[in-house]
């Protein structure tokens, strides 16, 4: 079988041969442009290349212009930005025109590899789905399971992304650490004990996930400040519902999810913000996720108190039913043992639990809720 060929791009000489290196260790061929421009050369002259990562600053064609144009005449070819924290927001736009991903600087040799056998997959199955879909007739009873199988990956790939821009908030915000896994294993666990289908919790998963998303477009003078915020700055901190909301309602496999990114801040009452929402006019995401958001809030260390123990999490809740919390869910969250809420937590803090596998990955539930 033929070596994979990645096309490293970087500026930095140093950078190049660190990427190379550690891609032929492992098996792959690889070539090396010093800009965009001499990148676009080697696609015209060599053909595609299984896999392309690039610097995302590069002066005369930087990354997202070289991503554009090499998208006109190699679509099929994923393209991994290599980028720093601060460039966090122009990576997203990258992926938002066609990135398969971003790899943070600095890096360890595995984060590398690993992101690079994702992306190599992800093409794999793409031009796998095309090949099926172009010989349906013939292929369709024999390779429905194998298309099930494809398509369940592809979408675990997606989860990978969404932790990843989970994690580059939490980089950003180092006080939440944490919080978006912890809120959504338990808004999922909220979810399973009303019994809701397994494809609306992964809607709300996703949506629990990325709430705070919108802050990304937050000012860090407003989101990192020590003190209390003005009324102009918090009304600035409120925007990041909607922000939120612009960001994902535009990718499809996240419509619905941006949903509840929009309405996380509203009350059952109608006094929340940003669009004053009342009852049922909450998405039933959103109000699962208000209670697991209080309860994180209330059991997890802060700047200004310690983390306070369960049972006054569920008297907070149980006292603002009907007001803040949809009294529906408040009856489910107090019906169901505490000990689901330990288990999540340790399991989390410890590294265990993974939002690549969002319903599964919680074994506990299994027993606890079954």
């Amino acid at each position: 079988m033929p070596l994979e060929r990645i096309l490293v791009v970087d500026d930095e000489e140093p950078i190049r041969e660190i990427i190379s290196s550690m891609l032929g260790a492992a098996g792959y061929k690889t070539r090396q442009a010093a800009s965009g421009m001499e990148a676009l050369a080697l696609l015209n002259s060599s053909g595609e290349f299984e896999l392309m990562l690039s610097d995302l600053m590069m002066a005369e064609l930087d990354g997202i212009a070289l991503l554009e144009r090499s998208k006109e005449k190699f679509p099929d070819m994923p393209v991994i930005m290599v980028t720093a924290v601060h460039d966090i927001s122009v990576a997203l736009a990258a992926i938002r025109n066609g990135a398969y991903d971003y790899l943070l600087k600095p890096f360890e040799r595995e984060q590398l590899l690993a992101m690079v056998r994702r992306a190599l997959e992800h093409r794999r199955l793409k031009l796998e789905n095309r090949a099926y879909q172009s010989n349906l007739e013939s292929l369709v009873a024999a390779r429905t399971e194998q298309l099930r199988h494809a398509m369940t990956d592809l979408e675990r790939s997606y989860d990978i992304t969404l932790e990843a821009l989970g994690d580059a908030l939490d980089l950003k915000d180092a006080e939440t650490e944490g919080h978006s896994k912890r809120v959504t294993a338990f808004t999922i666990a909220i979810a399973r004990a009303m019994g809701l289908a397994g494809e609306k919790i992964r809607v709300i998963a996703r949506g629990a996930f990325l709430h705070d998303i919108g802050k990304m477009a937050i000012p860090d003078s407003i989101l990192l400040k020590p003190g209390a915020l003005t009324p102009e700055e918090t009304q600035i901190m409120r925007e990041h519902c909607f922000r939120g909301y612009q960001m994902l309602k535009k990718i499809p496999f996240l419509a619905e999810a941006s949903e509840i990114v929009y309405a996380h801040q509203e009350k059952y009452d109608g006094t929340g913000y940003p669009r004053g929402l009342h009852g049922e006019e909450i998405p039933m995401g959103a109000r699962i996720f208000s209670i697991a958001d209080t309860l994180d809030a209330i059991t997890s260390d802060r700047p200004y108190r310690a983390a306070r123990p369960i049972s006054v999490a569920r008297e907070e809740v149980k006292r603002f039913s009907g007001r803040q919390f949809d009294p529906e869910v408040v009856r489910t969250f107090l019906d169901m043992p505490d000990t689901i809420w330990e288990d999540l937590r340790k399991e989390i803090d410890s590294q265990i639990y993974r939002f690549t596998y969002p319903i599964k990955s919680i074994p506990i539930l299994t027993t606890k809720l079954t």
